[in-house]
């Protein structure tokens, strides 16, 4: 994938436009937030969609992820609340899988609350990536704090249709360019490692005009319920609730996410 500023820059706006259909998990972590308390580190917080909320309700929050046109765009974020707002969220550009060895990290926590949000920990596409980031987030957090993991799961059916072929997934306009924005993916899933390859492209323009283009490719690991729970414990975090949706409902047959609430103990 090209590393290029401006196809870095284009890949976080139409990060946040795919997002604009509210996935519905911010509630939870308000939830937990009023129940755990502060400070919260957010590790893979994007553009800051869930670290903000957070924030407007009285919470200090570490934001921590690699990639610096999404930290940006968190940034732009930040800078359109109140300054009191602003000030409770702090952004550090830093690899999860060892946050906790980064000084301005460490020096937030411990922490009442940790969040791995959203399929986050599927773009980790290792069982050593997956298991040290449940690692990182039992080191990062205080005796009695929480964690939380949120990952996909897909139907039988999504990974017979992970052959190559090409679906539209959607066509929106972009608010901040006012041009209309389709996006496609293709996808192929090997087995053997549970490793999705997906590309993403993203096709934006006026009408009548010749398209820019944008491709995003990610290497996905799918993580079962059974291991997420495998790590969290080996971790030493205790599990408080293995879920099926964000309102921690149970986790049924079929289900298409599983949402992971785990203690450390102390």
């Amino acid at each position: 994938m090209p590393n290029s500023e401006p196809h870095a820059d284009a890949i976080a706006r139409l990060y946040d436009l795919d997002l604009s259909e509210d996935p519905g998990d911010v509630g939870l972590y308000r939830a937990l937030a009023r129940r755990s308390g502060g400070p919260i580190v957010e590790l893979a917080v994007g553009t800051g969609r869930i670290a903000v909320p957070l924030a407007e309700d009285g919470h200090r929050v570490v934001g921590v992820d690699i990639d610096r046109a999404m930290l940006d765009r968190a940034r732009a974020r930040i800078a359109g609340a109140h300054p009191e707002i602003a000030a409770r969220v702090q952004l550090v550009q830093a690899d999860l899988v060892d946050a906790d060895s980064d000084s301005a990290v460490a020096s937030g926590g411990p922490y009442a609350l940790a969040i791995l949000g959203l399929n986050s920990i599927l773009l980790l596409a290792s069982v050593a990536g997956q298991r040290g980031a449940l690692g990182t987030l039992a080191r990062l957090l205080a005796p009695g704090g929480l964690a939380v993991v949120d990952a996909w799961q897909p139907s039988p059916a999504d990974l017979v249709a992970f052959d190559g072929r090409i679906s539209l997934e959607w066509q929106r306009t972009d608010p901040d360019t006012g041009r209309e924005v389709t996006k496609q993916l293709a996808a192929w899933y090997e087995h053997l490692r549970r490793l999705v390859t997906l590309t993403t492209t993203f096709e934006e323009g006026a009408p009548g005009e010749p398209p820019m283009r944008w491709v995003r490719q990610d290497a996905l690991r799918l993580i079962s319920a059974d291991e997420v729970v495998a790590f969290t414990e080996a971790a030493g975090l205790e599990v408080e609730q293995l879920a099926g949706d964000y309102e921690l409902g149970p986790l049924e047959p079929g289900g298409d996410r599983v949402v992971l609430v785990a203690r450390k103990p102390g």
